[in-house]
């Protein structure tokens, strides 16, 4: 018994001093830390995190996850893991852009918030990240800002500005690195009631190059032969006095001539969104992906090319003479424009000063991410119940991420979005467009998920190329990408009340 005794005893002495080393030399580290008084406090804090944190994933990762799961009971064991992924997963930037924000240099501050820390000034000293123009010092970005048309200045081509050392390309292209386009919630009252017509011509236009890198002016002649009343007011075909306002002027008018002087994917200035405004049906001569712009189905009147004026004639003369036509026409202004108008719309309700801030910081942070710490995370959780999956996901035109997490037996597209959806919801976020949109198509509180897709990608990708086509895409995209950084598109659940309401009846 005695032997059995001082045994046992031997072993609460052992385990005793298992459970007291890291203790007595954690204390001895702060001790050591404490006497160099003269370093600095915040790297005293930096250092015991660093060393603490070490030695506390060392501990955890040398705990069978087995262990982890609290027992049986799947949900305890999922929760257990969740928690350990975001323990380990939290690995820490370098760069802290509260402390250190974004510097871009060569232009003053124009926007009023931003989700990352931003600012745009001249250094006197230090080295800004990204300039606009070319840059002298090959470690700063340099950025090309324009919202001219290529076919103007060709150096706006997004292949040529590469060609020309500009590594950001800031233009009205969806497929540049930080679009700049003509539209906005804020700036255009898009969702304005349909106010009477009562001018007699059918049309308005307002153009005054006349010598555009198109055939607008071919189209506005052959209109004419065709018996389409047009009042013009710019200084091209003018039949009308010019002083006047063009959006008031606009609203008198069935039609709203639109027309560009070049057909440029996604070059579609205020002549187009001044026309949704006033409820003048857009007849365009532009963008050849125009559709992708409209509000609603029916809701503009495309020329590709002047083999089209016959029929786009045509249309006009029925839909002006038919109110059930021109109502339908104007369909999206009572019911609500379409989920894919309000999403590229809402683009702009983040000012792009600051998604060029958010541009710049999510590069510096991939390039980082690139590096040991990173890659070494653990990003999964195995167990006997399965595999947890860890994933980052923000909203589009915001900065930090939140955490999500997949099981390995639910790895699929209805329940990424129920993921996002359900966080989201816990911390009770406000979508960034939501003091943006007009009222009548803001929503309620209540939120759904209408597009995911990987942090990194175009506007035009996001928008209109990008879909993970499958549950099985979705998870062979998880399992090749650990701790895959997804962007979201958060829209309103229901609206509050039905657009119609908002407004005057249709009219007839």
């Amino acid at each position: 018994m005695n032997g059995s005794h001082s045994q046992a005893q031997a072993v609460i002495r052992r385990r005793l001093c298992a459970w007291l080393l890291p203790l007595l030399v954690g204390v001895a580290f702060l001790g050591e830390i404490a006497f160099l008084g003269r370093i600095d406090m915040s790297k005293n804090a930096a250092a015991v995190e660093s060393w603490t944190t070490s030695f506390y994933r060392r501990s955890i990762n040398s705990v069978p996850d087995v262990l982890l799961g609290g027992g049986d009971d799947d949900d305890d064991e999922i929760r257990q893991c969740e928690e350990r992924l975001e323990r380990e997963d939290a690995v820490h930037y370098d760069r802290d852009f509260e402390r250190d924000p974004v510097l871009v240099g060569g232009n003053s501050k124009d926007w009023n918030k931003c989700s990352v820390g931003c600012e745009f000034r001249i250094p006197a000293s230090k080295t800004p990240d990204a300039t606009f123009g070319i840059a002298p010092d090959p470690s700063i970005e340099s950025i090309l800002r324009s919202m001219e048309s290529s076919h103007y200045y060709s150096w706006n081509n997004i292949n040529a500005a590469r060609g020309r050392g500009y590594q950001i390309v800031m233009t009205t292209s969806l497929s540049s690195d930080v679009p700049v386009g003509y539209f906005s919630w804020a700036e255009y009252d898009i969702m304005a009631p349909v106010p009477p017509k009562t001018e007699e011509a059918l049309a308005a236009a307002f153009i005054s190059n006349c010598g555009a890198h198109n055939f607008r002016l071919q189209a506005l002649d052959m209109l004419e032969s065709l018996d389409v009343k047009i009042d013009s007011y710019g200084s091209c075909h003018r039949n009308r006095e010019g002083k006047v306002d063009k959006v008031e002027t606009l609203k008198r008018y069935k039609f709203s001539l639109a027309f560009e002087n070049s057909n440029e994917e996604d070059y579609v200035t205020e002549k187009f969104f001044q026309s949704l405004v006033t409820g003048a049906i857009p007849v365009v001569v532009g963008a050849p992906n125009i559709q992708e712009f409209s509000p609603g189905e029916g809701a503009i009147l495309h020329i590709k090319e002047l083999d089209n004026v016959t029929s786009v004639a045509r249309t006009m003369k029925h839909i002006a003479s038919n109110p059930d036509a021109f109502n339908q026409s104007l369909r999206w202004k009572y019911d609500g424009p379409s989920d894919s108008f309000k999403a590229l719309i809402d683009m702009a309700a983040v000012h792009s000063s600051c998604r060029l801030c958010i541009h710049i910081a999510t590069k510096i942070h991939e390039k980082e991410e690139r590096t040991p710490k990173f890659t070494n995370r653990t990003c999964n959780c195995s167990s006997k119940k399965g595999t947890v999956y860890h994933l980052f996901v923000r909203e589009r035109g915001r900065f930090k991420t939140e955490s999500i997490y997949l099981r390995s037996n639910k790895l699929s597209l209805e329940a990424l979005e129920s993921a996002v959806h359900a966080t989201f919801r816990s911390i009770n976020h406000v979508p960034v467009w939501k003091d943006e949109r007009p009222s009548s198509i803001r929503g309620g509180d209540e939120l759904k998920v209408y597009k995911i897709y990987p942090v990194g990608l175009t506007e035009r990708e996001a928008l209109y190329k990008f879909k993970f086509s499958d549950d099985a895409e979705l998870a062979i995209y998880i399992k090749d990408h650990p701790c895959a950084k997804l962007e979201a598109d958060l829209f309103e659940l229901a609206m509050v009340k039905h657009v119609a309401e908002a407004h005057n009846s249709p009219p007839v």
